[in-house]
């Protein structure tokens, strides 16, 4: 295994070839491909429409979750995994029933050997460390072999999103300054080359420079062209979610109506603009109808880009109700089941839903996801970090609670009540059904015995040490003056991944429509939906987005490095 901080000789002048990889895209399943290639002593271009501030792209925003298996970080915790488990939670949770998802199940087989073997190893030897409790994300449907994680899985970076590129950055960083690495920023590809059915390099425009900050939208000025070419190109553009027009294109009958009104979850250069480039070329695209979208978005008080939302990262106490004032059925709780929750609503007719919680459910179950607004944990800030394990909301919860537009906070139900209407121009609302739900459900924690289903899971999660400690409050009345204020959230569809994306084999080639790969043409990360053209299959377990990112990117490198 290389050492990322191993220095880097200047490669001799060769007249064979200029460069021999293209990668499309600075995100981090190029980054990873690109730095597998410095390795291997490979000269790479990575070219990137957007400017130098965005390097790493839509992995900089993240949390920095990684799915991993039977990991010591598990064990400390008494949490008992293994692979066999991590298997039938996976197709479980896929649902593979398609001709084309062959190898998105392969990828999948693939995949869980990785996070259950060489992955964290190899991750630590880059320099990553993990946050010793393992969240437990998407804990599922209800049924063994259905939707769901069985047990916690979601290891978060020490560094979040940031700290997760800093090696493979570093290391394309130290491939520049030996000349093995050509950083083209503002360059955005156009074309695939394509010359006796092989690709073998790329068109496109220079854009203007452009001074924005990471994630701010970029000019789209033309001021030149270029042409690259190279025995190998790999597109590493991302999905679709930062274009509204191509979600609602995708959104399949299954998931209802697409929503009307949607927050952005990533930057507006994630525009699925490659995905048809590719197929233009030869490449197949699979499972285009399968997206990863939240139900949870909040309106950023403070946005970096256009309609700029932040998920909640939900603990399983709050109360949940659609526009209507109706509570989501079992087993559709915060924090288990993404898209089980998205159809619901869906089907709804109507664009957004509403938390009802309690101040201590705020400071003990709400996180927010994205590497800004973790500054404890992004900036490896200890001080901070105990300030979140102590009393009180975290600074960026709190500070959403007081600036954010979907918060209404009061001290009594009519009040709250009142402040929910005046967030409901179009008075959806049934209040007092609303009422009657909290009313009942306060009943049913008021004894050690419940047919409410959501405070049996709750108390079901405090088994977990890492619940009990960090994530999950004790069971308690809503209506409690002691627990208060209470606190309702008007909550909206926040656009994230593309599940589908360009069909691709365990080495990364993409695969043409006969099955067969398309000469020096490879997809990695969520522009081959994470592998294969959809590894996770209908449904996600968490942690697995990065992680398909890495693995695909790794795959990709290594292929063309081998020739």
């Amino acid at each position: 295994m290389a050492d990322p901080t191993t220095p880097l000789t200047r490669p001799a002048a060769r007249a064979d070839v200029d460069v021999d990889a293209v990668i499309i895209g600075g995100g981090l399943s190029g980054l990873v491909a690109a730095s597998e290639l410095v390795d291997a002593g490979k000269r790479v271009v990575i070219v990137d429409q957007e400017p130098e501030a965005s390097l790493g792209g839509q992995a900089w925003w993240s949390f920095g979750g990684l799915f991993l298996v039977d990991s010591p970080e598990q064990r400390r915790l008494g949490v008992h995994d293994s692979l066999e488990l991590a298997r039938q939670d996976w197709l479980g949770t896929a649902g593979f029933d398609r001709d084309e998802d062959e190898w998105g199940r392969r990828w999948a087989e693939a995949y869980l050997e990785f996070a259950a073997g060489e992955k964290r190893s190899w991750l630590r030897g880059k320099g990553l460390k993990f946050f010793p409790v393992v969240g437990w994300a998407e804990r599922g449907a209800g049924t063994a072999i259905g939707h769901g994680n069985s047990v916690p899985r979601f290891h978060i970076t020490w560094g979040t999103g940031p700290g997760v590129l800093e090696p493979f950055i570093a290391r394309v960083r130290a491939g520049e300054a030996a000349g093995l690495v050509s950083l083209q920023f503002r360059h955005r590809v156009d074309e695939l080359v394509v010359e006796d059915g092989a690709v073998v390099g790329v068109r496109g425009v220079r854009l203007a420079p452009d001074e924005v900050e990471r994630g701010v939208g970029s000019n789209r000025d033309v001021v030149g062209e270029f042409e690259l070419r190279a025995p190998a190109v790999v597109v590493a553009s991302g999905g679709i979610g930062g274009n509204h027009d191509l979600v609602r294109a995708a959104w399949p009958e299954r998931l209802g109506t697409p929503p009307s009104e949607m927050l952005s979850g990533v930057p507006a250069h994630v525009d699925g603009r490659m995905l048809g480039i590719a197929e233009a070329s030869g490449a197949r695209l699979v499972n285009g109808d399968r997206m990863w979208h939240y139900t949870e978005g909040i309106t950023n008080w403070d946005p970096v880009w256009a309609r700029h939302g932040i998920r909640i990262l939900p603990g399983p106490s709050s109360m949940w109700f659609d526009a209507t004032g109706a509570r989501l059925p079992a087993p559709l709780f915060p924090g288990f089941d993404t898209l089980g929750t998205l159809e619901h609503l869906a089907r709804s007719g109507h664009d957004h839903s509403w938390f009802v919680l309690t101040q201590r459910i705020i400071e003990k179950e709400f996180a927010l996801s994205g590497s800004e607004q973790n500054p404890d944990l992004t900036n490896k800030d200890l001080r901070l970090l105990a300030d979140r394990l102590g009393s009180g909301a975290p600074g960026p919860v709190e500070a959403f609670k007081q600036h954010g537009v979907d918060f209404v906070v009061a001290d009594t139900l009519p009040e709250l009540l009142d402040g929910m209407r005046r967030l409901d121009p179009a008075d959806l609302l049934d209040t007092d059904n609303v009422e009657r739900e909290v009313v009942a459900r306060d009943r049913e924690v008021e004894h050690e015995f419940s047919k409410d289903l959501q405070v049996t899971a709750v108390r079901g999660a405090r088994n977990y040490r890492g619940d009990r400690l960090i994530r999950v409050a004790p069971p308690h009345r809503i209506l409690d003056p002691k627990a208060g204020p209470l606190i309702a959230v008007k909550l909206h569809i926040l656009t994230r991944k593309s599940l589908g994306g360009i069909q691709t084999d365990l080495d990364s080639r993409a695969l043409g429509a006969d099955g067969a790969p398309v000469p020096g043409l490879f997809a990695v990360g969520e522009a081959a939906g994470f592998g294969g053209g959809g590894v996770h299959g209908y449904r996600a377990l968490e942690g697995t987005f990065l992680g398909g990112c890495l693995f695909t990117g790794r795959a990709a490198g290594r292929a063309i490095a081998a020739g």
